[in-house]
Protein backbone atom coordinates (compact mmCIF):
# COMPACT_ATOMS: atom_id res chain seq x y z
CA UNK A 1 0.00 0.00 0.00
CA UNK A 2 2.89 2.38 0.74
CA UNK A 3 3.98 1.93 -2.88
CA UNK A 4 0.74 3.61 -3.97
CA UNK A 5 -0.05 6.04 -1.13
CA UNK A 6 3.02 6.33 1.08
CA UNK A 7 5.05 9.47 1.56
CA UNK A 8 8.16 7.57 0.49
CA UNK A 9 8.08 6.06 -2.99
CA UNK A 10 10.49 3.30 -3.95
CA UNK A 11 9.82 3.46 -7.70
CA UNK A 12 11.77 5.47 -10.28
CA UNK A 13 11.44 9.26 -10.17
CA UNK A 14 9.11 10.95 -12.65
CA UNK A 15 10.67 12.07 -15.94
CA UNK A 16 9.27 14.71 -18.27
CA UNK A 17 7.81 13.35 -21.51
CA UNK A 18 8.46 9.77 -20.48
CA UNK A 19 5.98 7.08 -21.55
CA UNK A 20 3.84 7.66 -18.44
CA UNK A 21 3.81 11.42 -19.12
CA UNK A 22 2.88 10.92 -22.77
CA UNK A 23 0.13 8.52 -21.69
CA UNK A 24 -1.43 11.23 -19.50
CA UNK A 25 -1.25 13.71 -22.39
CA UNK A 26 -2.85 11.15 -24.70
CA UNK A 27 -5.76 10.59 -22.29
CA UNK A 28 -6.41 14.34 -22.16
CA UNK A 29 -6.34 14.57 -25.97
CA UNK A 30 -8.78 11.66 -26.22
CA UNK A 31 -11.11 13.41 -23.78
CA UNK A 32 -11.00 16.58 -25.88
CA UNK A 33 -11.67 14.47 -28.98
CA UNK A 34 -14.75 13.10 -27.20
CA UNK A 35 -15.96 16.67 -26.71
CA UNK A 36 -15.84 17.25 -30.47
CA UNK A 37 -17.77 14.01 -31.01
CA UNK A 38 -20.36 15.15 -28.45
CA UNK A 39 -20.66 18.48 -30.24
CA UNK A 40 -21.53 16.67 -33.48
CA UNK A 41 -23.82 14.17 -31.71
CA UNK A 42 -25.54 16.25 -29.00
CA UNK A 43 -27.20 14.32 -26.20
CA UNK A 44 -28.55 16.05 -23.11
CA UNK A 45 -28.12 12.86 -21.09
CA UNK A 46 -24.50 12.33 -22.20
CA UNK A 47 -23.63 15.99 -21.70
CA UNK A 48 -25.04 16.01 -18.17
CA UNK A 49 -23.23 12.78 -17.31
CA UNK A 50 -19.98 14.22 -18.67
CA UNK A 51 -20.28 17.47 -16.75
CA UNK A 52 -21.19 15.82 -13.44
CA UNK A 53 -18.52 13.14 -13.79
CA UNK A 54 -15.77 15.68 -14.37
CA UNK A 55 -17.03 17.90 -11.55
CA UNK A 56 -17.15 14.95 -9.14
CA UNK A 57 -13.66 13.79 -10.10
CA UNK A 58 -12.27 17.28 -9.52
CA UNK A 59 -13.71 17.48 -6.00
CA UNK A 60 -12.95 13.87 -4.97
CA UNK A 61 -9.40 14.15 -6.30
CA UNK A 62 -8.81 17.40 -4.41
CA UNK A 63 -10.26 15.91 -1.22
CA UNK A 64 -7.89 12.94 -1.63
CA UNK A 65 -4.94 15.32 -2.02
CA UNK A 66 -5.75 17.06 1.26
CA UNK A 67 -6.30 13.74 3.03
CA UNK A 68 -2.96 12.42 1.74
CA UNK A 69 -1.18 15.46 3.18
CA UNK A 70 -3.04 15.18 6.50
CA UNK A 71 -2.14 11.49 6.85
CA UNK A 72 1.51 12.18 6.02
CA UNK A 73 1.74 15.20 8.31
CA UNK A 74 2.45 17.67 5.52
CA UNK A 75 -0.79 19.71 5.64
CA UNK A 76 -0.15 23.28 6.80
CA UNK A 77 -1.95 26.58 6.48
CA UNK A 78 1.13 27.97 4.75
CA UNK A 79 1.03 25.41 1.91
CA UNK A 80 -2.36 23.71 1.59
CA UNK A 81 -5.04 26.39 1.52
CA UNK A 82 -6.77 26.42 -1.90
CA UNK A 83 -5.16 29.69 -2.95
CA UNK A 84 -2.79 28.66 -5.73
CA UNK A 85 -4.30 29.30 -9.15
CA UNK A 86 -4.95 25.64 -9.97
CA UNK A 87 -6.39 24.94 -6.51
CA UNK A 88 -8.85 27.80 -7.01
CA UNK A 89 -9.88 26.47 -10.41
CA UNK A 90 -10.45 22.94 -9.14
CA UNK A 91 -13.48 24.29 -7.28
CA UNK A 92 -14.46 26.96 -9.80
CA UNK A 93 -14.32 24.44 -12.65
CA UNK A 94 -16.57 22.02 -10.76
CA UNK A 95 -19.10 24.79 -10.10
CA UNK A 96 -18.87 25.91 -13.73
CA UNK A 97 -19.60 22.41 -15.02
CA UNK A 98 -22.61 21.91 -12.76
CA UNK A 99 -24.13 25.36 -13.26
CA UNK A 100 -22.91 26.05 -16.82
CA UNK A 101 -21.66 29.41 -15.59
CA UNK A 102 -20.41 31.72 -18.34
CA UNK A 103 -19.00 34.08 -15.73
CA UNK A 104 -16.65 31.38 -14.43
CA UNK A 105 -15.87 30.22 -17.98
CA UNK A 106 -14.40 33.64 -18.81
CA UNK A 107 -11.77 33.12 -16.09
CA UNK A 108 -11.35 29.37 -16.63
CA UNK A 109 -10.57 29.84 -20.31
CA UNK A 110 -7.68 32.23 -19.69
CA UNK A 111 -6.40 31.68 -16.15
CA UNK A 112 -7.47 28.06 -15.66
CA UNK A 113 -6.07 26.71 -18.90
CA UNK A 114 -2.86 28.77 -18.72
CA UNK A 115 -2.04 27.72 -15.17
CA UNK A 116 -3.05 24.08 -15.52
CA UNK A 117 -1.32 23.62 -18.87
CA UNK A 118 2.02 24.67 -17.43
CA UNK A 119 1.58 22.22 -14.53
CA UNK A 120 0.34 19.45 -16.84
CA UNK A 121 3.25 19.73 -19.28
CA UNK A 122 5.93 20.31 -16.64
CA UNK A 123 4.56 18.73 -13.43
CA UNK A 124 6.52 19.06 -10.20
CA UNK A 125 6.22 15.40 -9.19
CA UNK A 126 9.71 14.89 -7.82
CA UNK A 127 10.16 11.25 -6.77
CA UNK A 128 6.54 10.28 -7.47
CA UNK A 129 5.68 8.53 -10.70
CA UNK A 130 3.17 5.95 -11.92
CA UNK A 131 1.44 4.22 -10.15
CA UNK A 132 1.70 6.45 -7.06
CA UNK A 133 -1.38 8.42 -5.95
CA UNK A 134 0.48 11.70 -6.47
CA UNK A 135 0.93 10.88 -10.18
CA UNK A 136 -2.81 10.46 -10.67
CA UNK A 137 -3.67 13.42 -8.44
CA UNK A 138 -1.57 15.88 -10.43
CA UNK A 139 -2.71 14.79 -13.88
CA UNK A 140 -6.38 14.39 -12.94
CA UNK A 141 -6.65 17.83 -11.33
CA UNK A 142 -4.74 19.80 -13.95
CA UNK A 143 -6.04 17.76 -16.87
CA UNK A 144 -9.66 18.26 -15.82
CA UNK A 145 -9.19 22.00 -15.28
CA UNK A 146 -8.09 22.24 -18.92
CA UNK A 147 -10.79 19.85 -20.09
CA UNK A 148 -13.55 21.66 -18.18
CA UNK A 149 -12.90 24.98 -19.89
CA UNK A 150 -12.61 23.30 -23.30
CA UNK A 151 -15.85 21.41 -22.68
CA UNK A 152 -17.69 24.69 -22.19
CA UNK A 153 -16.08 26.06 -25.34
CA UNK A 154 -16.63 23.02 -27.57
CA UNK A 155 -19.87 21.46 -26.31
CA UNK A 156 -21.66 24.39 -24.65
CA UNK A 157 -20.62 26.83 -27.43
CA UNK A 158 -19.31 29.45 -25.02
CA UNK A 159 -16.59 31.81 -26.15
CA UNK A 160 -14.62 34.66 -24.54
CA UNK A 161 -14.85 38.30 -25.62
CA UNK A 162 -12.61 41.34 -25.30
CA UNK A 163 -14.63 42.23 -22.20
CA UNK A 164 -13.80 38.78 -20.80
CA UNK A 165 -10.09 39.42 -21.33
CA UNK A 166 -10.29 42.82 -19.64
CA UNK A 167 -12.23 41.34 -16.72
CA UNK A 168 -9.67 38.56 -16.25
CA UNK A 169 -6.76 41.02 -16.26
CA UNK A 170 -8.37 43.32 -13.68
CA UNK A 171 -9.66 40.64 -11.30
CA UNK A 172 -6.52 38.53 -11.71
CA UNK A 173 -4.28 41.43 -10.70
CA UNK A 174 -6.49 42.33 -7.76
CA UNK A 175 -6.29 38.71 -6.57
CA UNK A 176 -2.51 38.77 -7.00
CA UNK A 177 -2.19 41.92 -4.86
CA UNK A 178 -4.52 40.54 -2.17
CA UNK A 179 -2.51 37.33 -2.11
CA UNK A 180 0.72 39.27 -1.65
CA UNK A 181 -0.55 40.79 1.60
CA UNK A 182 -2.12 37.51 2.75
CA UNK A 183 1.20 35.74 2.23
CA UNK A 184 2.91 38.37 4.36
CA UNK A 185 0.35 37.81 7.13
CA UNK A 186 0.50 33.98 7.03
CA UNK A 187 4.17 33.57 6.27
CA UNK A 188 3.15 31.64 3.16
CA UNK A 189 4.12 31.88 -0.50
CA UNK A 190 0.97 31.15 -2.51
CA UNK A 191 1.52 31.85 -6.21
CA UNK A 192 5.12 32.72 -5.26
CA UNK A 193 4.46 36.39 -4.57
CA UNK A 194 6.92 36.39 -1.64
CA UNK A 195 9.84 34.50 -3.13
CA UNK A 196 10.75 31.83 -5.67
CA UNK A 197 10.09 28.16 -4.84
CA UNK A 198 12.86 26.37 -2.99
CA UNK A 199 13.27 23.82 -5.78
CA UNK A 200 14.45 24.61 -9.30
CA UNK A 201 11.73 26.09 -11.49
CA UNK A 202 11.07 28.27 -14.53
CA UNK A 203 11.06 31.29 -12.22
CA UNK A 204 14.82 30.92 -11.80
CA UNK A 205 15.23 32.25 -15.35
CA UNK A 206 13.01 35.30 -14.79
CA UNK A 207 15.22 37.40 -12.56
CA UNK A 208 15.19 38.15 -8.81
CA UNK A 209 12.23 39.16 -6.66
CA UNK A 210 10.23 41.31 -7.30
CA UNK A 211 11.21 41.64 -10.96
CA UNK A 212 10.12 38.12 -11.86
CA UNK A 213 6.57 39.10 -10.83
CA UNK A 214 6.56 41.75 -13.55
CA UNK A 215 7.96 39.27 -16.07
CA UNK A 216 5.14 36.87 -15.19
CA UNK A 217 2.66 39.70 -15.82
CA UNK A 218 4.13 40.26 -19.28
CA UNK A 219 4.17 36.55 -20.09
CA UNK A 220 0.55 36.20 -18.96
CA UNK A 221 -0.48 39.09 -21.21
CA UNK A 222 1.17 37.41 -24.22
CA UNK A 223 -0.44 34.04 -23.44
CA UNK A 224 -3.88 35.57 -22.99
CA UNK A 225 -3.61 37.41 -26.32
CA UNK A 226 -2.53 34.18 -28.02
CA UNK A 227 -5.53 32.39 -26.49
CA UNK A 228 -7.87 35.08 -27.75
CA UNK A 229 -6.25 35.48 -31.19
CA UNK A 230 -8.38 32.82 -32.97
CA UNK A 231 -11.58 34.55 -31.82
CA UNK A 232 -10.30 38.01 -32.76
CA UNK A 233 -9.28 36.76 -36.23
CA UNK A 234 -12.63 35.00 -36.71
CA UNK A 235 -14.54 38.14 -35.70
CA UNK A 236 -12.46 40.26 -38.07
CA UNK A 237 -13.08 37.89 -40.97
CA UNK A 238 -16.82 37.80 -40.29
CA UNK A 239 -17.03 41.60 -40.13
CA UNK A 240 -15.17 41.90 -43.42
CA UNK A 241 -17.44 39.32 -45.05
CA UNK A 242 -20.54 41.11 -43.77
CA UNK A 243 -19.24 44.45 -45.03
CA UNK A 244 -18.48 43.00 -48.46
CA UNK A 245 -21.93 41.39 -48.59
CA UNK A 246 -23.61 44.70 -47.75
CA UNK A 247 -21.53 46.52 -50.38
CA UNK A 248 -22.33 43.88 -52.99
CA UNK A 249 -26.05 44.08 -52.21
CA UNK A 250 -25.92 47.87 -52.47
CA UNK A 251 -24.27 47.68 -55.92
CA UNK A 252 -26.93 45.31 -57.22
CA UNK A 253 -29.85 47.16 -55.70
CA UNK A 254 -31.98 48.55 -58.55
CA UNK A 255 -32.08 52.32 -58.76
CA UNK A 256 -35.39 54.03 -58.38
Amino acid sequence: MDHFFGKDFDGPAFQLFSLQHLAAIAVLLLLIGYFFWLRKHPSEKAEKATRWTMASLLIVNEFGWHMWNLVNGTWTVQTMLPLHLCSVFVFLSAIMLVTRSYGIFEFAFFLGIAGAMQAFLTPDLGIYSFPHFRYFQVFVSHGLIIASALYMLIVEHMRPTWKSLLKVVIVGNLYYVALFFLNRALGSNYMFTSHKPETASLLDALGPWPWYLLVIEGMAAVVFLLFYAPFAISDSVKKRQNRLAIEAAARHEPSR
